[in-house]
């Protein structure tokens, strides 16, 4: 199967429609990629041309990015490129779009705090607690009387 995958690096350039459909939810949104040079004349960055992408979620995913993304943050967007074109009222458009396969936060721009969503029909879900390393100096020493023996290794 030959697909061309892409990583865009960029940010949410418009609020992320979701939609519950019959086979599974979906979720799309604009990613605006923006390049970034190196100017000697000026000694400064500047920005390039700017690139927008139509990005496509599906299932979970399409959940998680609803729940999860708004216009400016920064993300990193994994899927397979699909580029279109077609013509509209005489005139040739060219679009092009991410079918995603994973998306995040870009944390070298900022933090994000990730929560594992509850399955569905759990009720129940609490967080998990950090377990407890470091055994109780008391608990080592339990009383001789409460020690189980070992039983006799068979040879």
């Amino acid at each position: 199967m030959n697909e061309t995958m892409v990583c865009a690096v960029g940010n949410v350039a418009t609020q992320p429609v979701y939609r519950d459909l019959a086979n599974g939810a979906s979720a799309r949104f604009r990613l605006a990629v923006t390049a970034r040079y190196w100017d000697r004349e000026k000694s400064a960055w500047t920005d390039g041309h700017t690139n927008f992408f139509t990005v496509w979620a599906n299932r979970a995913l399409a959940t998680n990015v609803g729940a999860s993304l708004s216009v400016g943050d920064p993300v990193i967007v994994q899927g397979r490129l699909k580029v279109r074109t077609e013509v509209r009222e005489g005139q040739s458009w060219t679009s092009a779009d991410i079918d995603a396969v994973a998306i995040g936060h870009d944390l070298s721009r900022g933090t994000s705090a990730f929560r594992r969503p509850n399955k569905e029909g759990d009720t129940t879900a609490s967080p998990r607690l950090e377990p407890n390393w470091e055994s109780d100096p008391e608990s080592r020493s339990l009383d001789v009387s409460q020690q189980q023996p070992e039983p006799a290794g068979v040879t």
